[in-house]
């Protein structure tokens, strides 16, 4: 199954079998760039990413597998570090996997220590979602729906999300989420790819050159929940106000950073939602040796910056090659962890008589085009 615009087109093709036997498809988007974005149905995850360098060289810029067994493998499981991945119904964590609405108690997995993480045990990311490919004007794409019945991993309410990924043909990936529920419901749904701008099986990310758009972020207490403090960035590691290497300063004596294993906080971009259609900038990733840059732009009031801390060699990726501490980072464009217990943060829940939107684009060039 192909839809071709000149260069521009989506492919389908077969990616293997779940244990259950169920058929997973992965679809290739190329933009009349060249550039291609796979993604499969299982867990709505981005597999690869290729992007061209300041000398048009192309390579695949997103951690991940060669094949759909790499996802289901053992170590991968226990590692569990979400490549790629659409994250729900809740990304990011809540306290002790536990929430107060309307007067009721909610008791969600404790997958993360005693808190909940990234939906749970069997999250969005390890759901098969429903897939149409797409192809008009605005670019190539894959919409994608899945329906997360009422009481799954604990939820209240039956929540119908639809994400789509579309990629233009100015080299921006856009990832657009919508839902809807029958009974009020947390939702803050995210995407989880990490990036190495260097180019697959690069070792490092601390030399990129990283720029974050937001003023204060929120500390955590030991088990990364946030304290509900709301902090400047003003003197702090957690700077990047200004273009700054992701290494310089991850090594530095900071409770903060110590909590985290490095860098992985929620920064602030706002206090509530950006429109649809007016995503603000939140972040720029530069690297230095490749000349490939990343920019993010979303409706959404925050953003995780993880700096692959917990990533050990214990996966081996693409091309064999075992996936180290740093060798990739995730920008997780989201509400802010822990809102269903934190009335002063921007609020998660979404009613019966409402419509969750969200938008985040991601759009890479390379510093040649600066010039």
């Amino acid at each position: 199954m192909a839809h071709h615009v000149g260069n521009r087109g989506v492919e389908a093709a077969p990616f293997g079998e779940l244990p259950d036997g169920r058929e997973v498809t992965l679809y290739r988007l190329t933009n009349a760039d060249g550039m291609t974005v796979e993604v499969m149905n299982y867990g709505g995850i981005i597999v690869s990413l290729k992007a061209p360098d300041r000398e048009g060289n192309v390579e695949d810029i997103v951690l991940g597998f060669d094949t759909l067994d790499g996802y289901l493998s053992e170590a991968y499981r226990r590692l569990n570090p979400y490549f790629g991945a659409l994250i729900g119904r809740y990304g990011n964590r809540i306290d002790q996997g536990r929430f107060s609405l309307d007067g009721t108690t909610y008791q969600l997995a404790t997958n993360d220590g005693d808190n909940h993480l990234h939906g749970g045990e069997e999250g969005f990311d390890r759901r098969l979602w429903q897939a149409e490919p797409f192809s008009d004007e605005n670019g190539e794409g894959v919409i994608l729906h899945y329906v997360s019945e009422d009481g799954e991993e604990g939820y209240p309410g039956r929540l119908e999300a639809t994400v789509t990924y579309t990629l233009t043909d100015d080299n921006a990936l856009e990832v657009s989420y919508r839902a809807e529920t029958d009974r009020a419901t947390p939702v803050n749904l995210t995407q989880h790819s990490y990036f190495n701008l260097s180019g697959e099986g690069d070792p490092s990310i601390l030399d990129h050159v990283l720029t974050i758009h937001g003023d204060a972020f929120t500390p955590v207490d030991e088990t990364l929940i946030p304290t509900g403090e709301i902090r400047d960035v003003a003197g702090t590691p957690f700077d990047f106000r200004q273009p700054t290497p992701i290494g310089r300063r991850i090594g530095d004596d900071n409770r903060q950073l110590a909590r985290g294993g490095g860098y992985d906080h929620n920064f602030v971009l706002a206090m509530d939602n950006a429109p649809l259609d007016a995503p603000r900038s939140a972040a720029r990733v530069v690297d230095p040796d490749s000349g490939r840059v990343l920019e993010i732009a979303t409706t959404e009031p925050g953003l995780q910056f993880y700096s692959g801390n917990f990533l050990d060699g214990s996966v081996t990726g693409k091309g064999g090659e075992p996936y180290l501490k740093r060798s990739g980072f995730a920008l997780e464009t989201q509400h802010f962890p822990d809102s269903p217990n934190r009335p002063d943060f921007p609020s998660t829940i979404l009613e019966p008589d409402e419509t969750y939107r969200s938008l985040t684009v991601y759009r890479f060039s390379t510093d040649a085009d600066d010039d």
